[in-house]
C-alpha cells in the first residue's frame, strides 16, 4: 500500500472514531455519576500533577544550592586570580591602586551600614568596588549601585572624601547585562581566553 493510501486509511478511520464517539455520547449523555467520574479522574490528574510539579520544585532548589556553592567557590578564587591582575590591568588604564584586597565586610553598626565588597582596591585619591559573579545579572548590578552609595555614606561619616569608582565581573555576562553595566557607568570585567579584559563605561566613569 502507497504512502498517501495509508495516510488517507488513517484519516478515515479516525474519522470514524470520532463519529463513533459523538453518536455513544448521543446515546448515552452525561448522567451525575459519570459526571462524578470524571470529576474524580480530573482530580487525580491534578494531584499526580501537583505531585510532579513539587520534584520539579525540590530539582530546581537542589541545582540552585549547588549554583549558590559554586558562585561561593568563584567568589573565593576571586582572591588568589582576579584580584592581583586587576590592579596592573587598572594600572595599565591609567588608575594606579597601590592597595588591594578582597573580600571586606563594611559593618557599622552605630549608622546600621552593612556590606561586602569582594574586591576593593584604592589609593589615597579614589577606590574602586568590584562586584564578581559567576553569572552576571541585572539585579546584580543595580545591587552593587546600591553598595556604592552605602560605600559613599559611610565615607563620608568617616570624613573620607576620595571619589568611589564601580566595576562588575562575570563569567557569563549576556549582551543586555553588558550594555546596562557599562550604561550605569560600570567597569566591565570579562574572561577572554586565558585572561580577562576590562571594558570602559560607555561615557565618564560614575564617581561616588
Amino acid at each position: 500500500m502507497s504512502s498517501f493510501a495509508k495516510s488517507v486509511e488513517t484519516r478515515y478511520s479516525r474519522g470514524q472514531e470520532k463519529n463513533e464517539m459523538e453518536m455513544t455520547q448521543a446515546a448515552n449523555p452525561p448522567t451525575p455519576d459519570t459526571v462524578w467520574a470524571m470529576l474524580q479522574e480530573v482530580a487525580a490528574s491534578q494531584r499526580e500533577l501537583t505531585a510532579s510539579q513539587q520534584e520539579t520544585d525540590r530539582v530546581v532548589k537542589e541545582i540552585g544550592k549547588r549554583f549558590g556553592d559554586f558562585t561561593n567557590r568563584f567568589g573565593e578564587m576571586v582572591e588568589y586570580m582576579v584580584a592581583p591582575n586587576l590592579q596592573d590591568r587598572f594600572f595599565d588604564m591609567g588608575l594606579d591602586f597601590q592597595e588591594v584586597g578582597s573580600d571586606i565586610k563594611i559593618r557599622d553598626k552605630k549608622n546600621n551600614i552593612h556590606f561586602q565588597i569582594d574586591v576593593y582596591l584604592q589609593n589615597g585619591d579614589t577606590a574602586m568596588l568590584v562586584e564578581v559573579k559567576a553569572d552576571l545579572g541585572i539585579s546584580d548590578i543595580n545591587a552593587h549601585i546600591e553598595r556604592l552609595e552605602k560605600m559613599r555614606s559611610y565615607a563620608d561619616l568617616r570624613g573620607d572624601n576620595r571619589a568611589f569608582l564601580g566595576a562588575v565581573a562575570g563569567v557569563v555576562v549576556k549582551d543586555d547585562v553588558r550594555e546596562y553595566a557599562l550604561a550605569q557607568g560600570l567597569y566591565l570585567v570579562e574572561p577572554s581566553g586565558q585572561t580577562f579584559t576590562i571594558t570602559p563605561p560607555r561615557d565618564t566613569p560614575k564617581t561616588w
